[in-house]
């Protein structure tokens, strides 16, 4: 029989390639699990919450979010330098507070002539004044074991450590380390030093 030359509408239906589905569903189950461990470690792992008041000028202002990492110090302790965010003596009523620690377990502090002294060794690299209210630190104050003792960056408005409200912090009313800032007024986006 002869074939019939001209048009034809009928064509072979087009098999979905197999290799191209498997790529699909493996980009899918990707961008998922990427999400699902995002989500994941945010809720368990960082936390946000915002700074209230100029205490931690100019590191930190007023309203400016900041991103928390609540799991480092399930693992390690908090160091000297360290930006953390804490509730008061525990007081779960309590804003946040968002402070620098200045003495760690063990250190010995006190402030004279407006100059703290950790370890009778003169810490002033957080802090742009002379320190005019000394509070506890007007005699030596040597840490417990678990107490930390914390003053915000701008010293002369801040309420931390230095006064008995707040007093020294224990490790277990510290809620994490700040470790990321968003973009508020003069300050840019960035990690918190």
């Amino acid at each position: 029989m002869a074939r019939r030359k001209g048009l034809s509408f009928y064509q072979k239906k087009k098999k979905l390639n197999i290799v191209v589905i498997r790529e699909i569903m493996s980009w899918i189950f990707w961008i998922f699990a990427s999400m699902l461990v995002a989500v994941v470690t945010m809720f368990c792992v960082g936390m946000k919450t915002s700074v209230i008041g100029s205490s931690m000028e100019p590191s930190l202002y007023n309203g400016q979010g900041i991103f928390l990492n609540r799991l480092i110090y399930k693992v390690s302790s908090p160091r000297e330098g360290d930006v953390v965010v804490f509730l008061p003596n525990g007081n779960e009523k309590s804003h946040y507070y968002v402070k620098r620690v200045v003495g760690v377990p063990g250190d010995t502090l006190y402030i004279k002539n407006g100059i703290l002294y950790v370890n009778d060794e003169v810490v002033d690299e957080y802090f742009n004044d002379e320190i005019a209210e000394p509070g506890l630190l007007a005699d030596n104050v040597t840490l417990d074991d678990d107490e930390y003792f914390v003053i915000g960056d701008n010293c002369n408005n801040s309420e931390d450590s230095r006064s008995a409200n707040v007093g020294t912090i224990k490790k277990e009313y510290i809620i994490g380390k700040a470790w990321f800032k968003m973009a508020s007024g003069d300050s840019d986006i960035g990690f918190v030093e």
